[in-house]
């Protein structure tokens, strides 16, 4: 979980100063690439970790 709010703040870091500063428009499509990716892996962590489970 720290991983994913690690990846978020970076992200949204990046694409601040891609909006503020000019020119640097290709940190904001990194931002939000990394936003999406990080997005992915959390619904599989869930998706791995709703399988295992037991069945009653």
């Amino acid at each position: 979980m720290a991983l994913f709010l690690l990846f978020v703040l970076v992200a949204v870091a990046l694409g601040i100063i891609g909006t503020a500063a000019d020119g640097l428009g290709f940190l904001l499509a990194i931002g939000i690439a990394i936003f999406v990716a990080d997005l992915v892996f959390f619904a599989v962590r869930l998706s791995r970790r709703a399988r295992r489970r037991p069945v009653r």
